[in-house]
């Protein structure tokens, strides 16, 4: 892939539609996965190396768990930077936002979460691949109520898909926080989070 928006948008592409052939086209060979936990309501491994492992926690086991997920990277697509023509990198984007909102498939409970992405690209051959990724997982509210699947529709279609602008994220939240019912707790997560 050419860009770092189109790396990220694999990526999403692979772990929230389960698709983790689609790891290897975004992930070098030799990448590493690190993680850092705020909470205690949900759980990865500290560290995963190369891209089938990597595809194995994010994707195959993550899968497993959860679905009708939906992860957003709270950024404008056109601020990333564009890739460099020349050298191999490594290069590092500024840490990155990001909410998610999936069900859990046993159970049906809804798990609303956000934190910051940390990339870092370097070519392989000649193309760029994420060569290093950390997740910071700073809040993960899980809701086993009746209204959990209806509450995931709502979040989902207030959003777009999967850049959402800081501004537009602040005014989605508070608009239904404040009118449906049940829903006030959405109100954390109108700012993105900060690692």
């Amino acid at each position: 892939m050419d860009d770092f928006a189109r790396l990220l948008e694999g990526y999403l592409h692979a772990k929230d539609d389960n698709l983790p052939h689609v790891i290897d086209g975004v992930f070098a060979p030799h990448a590493r996965l690190t993680f850092s936990l705020a909470t205690q309501n949900i759980a990865f491994p500290s560290e995963t190396d190369g891209a089938a492992a990597i595809a194995k926690t994010l994707v195959t086991d993550f899968g497993a768990q959860y679905h009708r997920c939906r992860t957003y990277c709270v950024s404008r697509r056109r601020d990333l930077p564009d890739v460099p023509q020349a050298g191999t990198g490594p290069i590092s984007l500024a840490p990155m936002p990001w909410l998610v909102v999936m069900q859990e498939r046993a159970g049906g409970a809804l798990r609303v979460g956000h934190g910051v992405y940390r990339w870092t690209f370097d070519r392989v051959g000649g193309d760029w691949r994420v060569s290093a990724l950390h997740i910071h997982i700073a809040r993960m509210d899980v809701l086993g109520d009746a209204r959990a699947d209806a509450w995931r529709v709502a979040i989902q279609h207030a959003l777009p898909y999967p850049w959402v602008d800081a501004a537009v994220l602040r005014a989605a939240m508070a608009r239904l926080a404040a009118g449906a019912a049940g829903l006030g707790w959405l109100a954390a997560f109108g700012e993105p989070a900060s690692a």
